[in-house]
């Protein structure tokens, strides 16, 4: 299918396309991710099917934004191509996830190699889907390449091919030029009020998600099962209560790597994360037998890479009712795990007993408030003046750091720029000191705070 360019994009509080890198092992896939997104996040090798998981990463072009994943080669376990050189079962498979729960797809195949059978049945699914395909040829260094390489992919009847060196760059910027205007619209959904609060509720498998978003709804609006990965995409759910409109975003499961083996799972994880974009607060879900893991801090690191306002759940703690050791090592193994978010609001609750739900929702509320404020200038100049009053920056090169005024920026969270003669040299240990006084002074003790320093414009003198 020839991608289509939609009508022109709305801005709005939604989330990202998902566009998927697909392709045999060693056509380049892997390059041309760090090529778009700038990165050396996926490990490069010439080994046909180095990329053991997918890797993914939110990229920003011409006022879009789409998260591109890299996936592993489409190949079967043993062998990429059966005896007859038709495509196996499972390149079929993987292949037919991959356009089921990605929104764009990027085919890559090898210019110097050629198309190859797996190419021509790989072309034949994708045809048959009505989401944008692009057909890329790889390993094209420059224009005079072209008439020399592109002729035996004309053979497989696509209107369109997209040659690119994804090592050097040529293409790569028409590419994604392409590729911007045919991303799909990100619709709101119809049952959300303008004014509703976006929750995300967020945990590993089978940690109670849904029978929280249940028992807060106070029916069974979710489907809640013991198998872990029932829940394989968002879903989302109104809620009106307390005089307020909740939309409640239940996702996949977020399991550790190592557990991650299907394919479909790995998309699951990529559209959990990516609804993070369309939340206000997350909620992080910990199991209360297993207690805070290594996994459940990567996702609340991501809470605050996307800016989110976030609340610790420590779910299922009916099962350790009247154990009062185990209950203060849970806490204080959660606490020092979560430090770096230390304003995160902690609630203890049982989602299948109903203990402890009523704090949920008010808990919800003074957090959102907060992570909503918006403060005067003049305010927030006093608290600066008094901060730096009270302990001064340290020298540049013995001159002093002047930090000369501020304003807020934009909230959801609070965000602050303060214009200072030299905003590079500011250490560390200053910026914490003044996100600590700014979130006392301010009474934003459960919601992120974000600081900012800009460099004072000075005037050019002629002479």
């Amino acid at each position: 299918m020839t991608p289509k360019k939609p009508s022109t994009r709305q801005p709005g509080f939604m989330q990202s396309a998902i566009v998927a890198l697909v392709g045999r092992p060693n056509v380049g896939k892997s390059t041309l991710f760090n090529r778009i997104t700038k990165s050396r996040k996926a490990l490069v090798d010439h080994t046909p099917g180095v990329t053991r998981d997918r890797q993914y990463e939110r990229v920003d072009w011409d006022q879009s934004t789409f998260i591109l994943v890299d996936t592993g080669g489409i190949e079967a376990k043993g062998r990429a191509e059966d005896d007859s050189g038709n495509m196996a079962g499972n390149i079929r498979e993987q292949t037919l996830q991959a356009v089921a729960e990605a929104d764009v797809l990027l085919f890559l195949m090898d210019g110097r190699e050629g198309a190859t059978p797996t190419d021509f049945d790989v072309t034949h699914l994708l045809r048959k889907t009505d989401k944008p395909v692009y057909y890329v040829v790889n390993k094209i260094d420059g224009e005079e390449l072209e008439p020399g390489l592109l002729p035996p992919f004309y053979e497989l009847g696509v209107e369109q091919l997209w040659p690119i060196s994804a090592e050097h760059g040529y293409g790569v910027r028409s590419l994604l030029d392409d590729l911007a205007a045919a991303l799909p619209e990100r619709e709101k959904s119809s049952l959300q009020p303008l004014d509703s609060i976006r929750i995300a509720f967020f945990g590993r498998p089978n940690v109670g998600k849904s029978s929280l978003i249940n028992r807060l709804l106070g029916e069974e609006r979710m489907v809640v099962s013991d198998i872990p990965g029932t829940t394989r995409d968002s879903i989302d759910t109104l809620l009106t209560a307390r005089n307020k409109n909740y939309l409640l975003i239940d996702t996949a499961g977020i399991r550790r790597k190592g557990k991650v083996k299907e394919k479909l799972e790995k998309f699951s994880i990529i559209k959990a994360l990516a609804a993070l974009e369309r939340c206000d607060v997350a909620l992080i879900l910990i199991d209360a037998e297993e207690g805070i893991t290594e996994q459940d801090t990567k996702v609340i690191g991501y809470t605050q890479e996307q800016g989110r306002a976030c609340i610790l759940i420590v779910n299922k703690w009916d099962l350790v009712k009247g154990e009062p050791k185990e209950q203060k090592k849970i806490v204080t193994e959660l606490e020092m795990a979560t430090q770096f978010v230390g304003f995160a609001p902690l609630l203890l609750l049982s989602a299948l007993t109903g203990k402890g739900i009523n704090k949920v929702l008010p808990t919800i509320d003074s957090v959102y408030e907060q992570f909503c404020k918006k403060f005067p200038t003049n305010r927030l100049n006093r608290i600066l003046q008094d901060a730096v009053t009270s302990h001064p920056p340290a020298l540049h090169r013995g001159r002093r750091i002047k930090l000369l005024y501020t304003t807020q920026i934009t909230s959801r969270p609070p965000t602050f720029a303060i214009v200072a003669n030299y905003p590079k040299e500011i250490h560390f240990s200053y910026h914490r000191y003044l996100l600590n006084t700014f979130r006392k002074e301010l009474g934003l003790d459960k919601s992120p705070v974000k600081i900012v320093f800009r460099e004072r414009k000075r005037r050019k003198i002629n002479f």
